[in-house]
């Protein structure tokens, strides 16, 4: 399959699919109403989230081209199972070159599910990447789907996937072990997470779907689909669906109705995001549905028969699908550079709902362009915070803390670096920075000789005024 360029507002053609799923209307105590982590460790989540992807039950490339992925299982042709593979990858990991009035970046996505039984099913294809902008080509955020469907014969492999920049020798290598279940008469599929789908009445029609290989929703914004598949019922059958928040408490409680008489039954869950907790949601289909019964992205056995079969998958719910946060308090934190410090303070002195409509509040006044379901100026302001967290950690100080760190958030990448630090040992070794369009110049001098780089008392001011205008601006 080619790459898919993300579109989000796709989840909201399927409204005519299958009613939405209503909450329990319960009063849940959401996750960020008690501090449960220090801010510079939700900084360092969102610099490498690889630890909560993986705790979600997805495989995670660390290395140079990184990527998130997962795996969903359906029935295929006869008695074969289909193998649908999604990753989730950033323009900015990739080279790009200039062709004419666009970028191009070429890349190679190789899948291999080795077996001890048999030989290896590798499948490869070489792609191509367009963008019409420089702007393009550094986004940070989840810029493009790749996915690949592949049959396999029931049972345990081990999957490797490695996507290749052609463009110089990066790449990046994820491996993990899979189960691909036998889909029997009375059966169904794990939830699988997608962005949208076509559904179908036959194991031969081929499935049209585009997965969510992170499992991420926005809090507030697009609904999380959950897609389901039963297989071979011969008459009406109702499974019971649970979704558990991180606290093992319950969040939804329902069934998911199969008609039966066809071959393969197809059904859509829609969760609204600001209906559940923040953070980790445990999505567990099948009988007997209990606390502990389940393993994220996973099935448990608790009887015999395709039918006592508990079958799992993890999302997670957090302020935006761009940046990973799950807890208002370090949310809050996190944002001491944003500006609408007012605003801010308003949501530090208040939970639970007023809390929640104060950051709708918010998330709609700093919205730079309505029309889309991102918040671009966010969406920048955490991008930076990341890249910040990353290049100026200073003498046991998180990056985005240092003054450096939080000139870049504020100001972004300056223009023209001088760095003499390098040509002088000990003590006063100057970075100057300088920004064209504010028409200023930063000097971050080393007094203490530790590798502490602090604005001078002349560049703190100067930088105190820029700010003002830059958020004035932005309001």
């Amino acid at each position: 399959m080619p790459h898919y360029r993300l579109c989000r507002v796709a989840a909201r053609t399927l409204l005519l699919l299958v009613p939405v799923l209503a909450s329990c209307g319960g009063n849940w105590t959401r996750v960020g109403e008690v501090p449960q982590a220090h801010p510079q460790d939700e900084a360092a989540q969102m610099l490498d989230p690889n630890v909560l992807y993986q705790k979600l039950g997805r495989f995670v490339s660390p290395g140079q081209v990184h990527y998130v992925g997962s795996v969903a299982f359906v029935p295929g042709h006869a008695d074969s199972t289909d193998a649908i593979v999604g990753l989730s990858l950033a323009n900015r990991i990739f080279t790009f070159e200039r062709q004419d009035n666009a970028y191009t970046a070429r890349y190679r996505v190789e899948y291999e599910f080795d077996r001890a039984s048999g030989p290896p099913i590798i499948v490869g294809r070489n792609e191509t990447l367009r963008v019409g902008s420089f702007q393009e080509t550094v986004r940070s955020d989840e810029s493009i789907l790749l996915q690949q469907s592949i049959g396999l014969k029931p049972g345990d492999y081990q999957l490797t996937v490695r996507v290749r920049d052609l463009g110089n020798s990066n790449v990046g290598t994820a491996t993990q072990r899979v189960a691909a279940p036998v889909f029997g008469p009375g059966s169904f599929t794990a939830p699988i997470l997608a962005y949208r789908v076509r559904r179908r009445t036959s194991r031969n029609d081929s499935l049209s779907i585009l997965l969510n290989p992170r499992g991420t929703v926005a809090y507030g914004g697009d609904t999380l689909l959950v897609y389901f598949e039963g297989v071979g019922f011969h008459g009406p059958q109702n499974v019971p669906l649970e979704v558990r928040d991180e606290r093992d408490s319950v969040v939804l409680k329902s069934t998911v109705h199969f008609t039966g008489g066809t071959d393969v039954e197809s059904q859509v869950v829609r969760i609204a995001p600001d209906s559940a907790p923040l953070g980790q949601l445990d999505i567990i289909l099948g009988p007997e549905v209990g606390s502990g019964s389940s393993t994220a992205n996973g099935q448990a056995r608790i009887a015999t028969g395709p039918q006592n079969i508990i079958r799992t998958t993890s999302a997670v719910v957090s302020f935006s699908d761009a940046w990973v946060v799950t807890r208002f308090d370090d949310l809050l934190s996190l944002l001491r550079y944003f500006g609408e410090d007012s605003r801010i303070n308003a949501m530090k002195k208040v939970v639970g709902a007023k809390r929640d409509s104060l950051w709708k509040d918010f998330y709609k006044v700093t919205d730079p362009n309505p029309s889309t379901p991102e918040n671009e100026a966010l969406d920048t302001y955490f991008a930076r915070l990341a890249i910040a967290n990353n290049e100026f950690r200073e003498s046991g100080e998180s990056g985005w803390r240092t003054d450096r760190g939080e000139a870049f958030i504020v100001l972004g990448p300056p223009d023209q670096v001088n760095d003499e630090s390098s040509q002088l040992q000990g003590y006063n070794r100057i970075i100057t920075w300088n920004y064209d369009e504010y028409r200023v110049s930063l000097t971050f001098q080393d007094v203490s000789g530790f590798g502490r780089f602090e604005m001078t008392p002349t560049s703190r001011a100067n930088f105190e005024q820029v700010r003002v205008r830059v958020q004035r601006t932005a309001q």
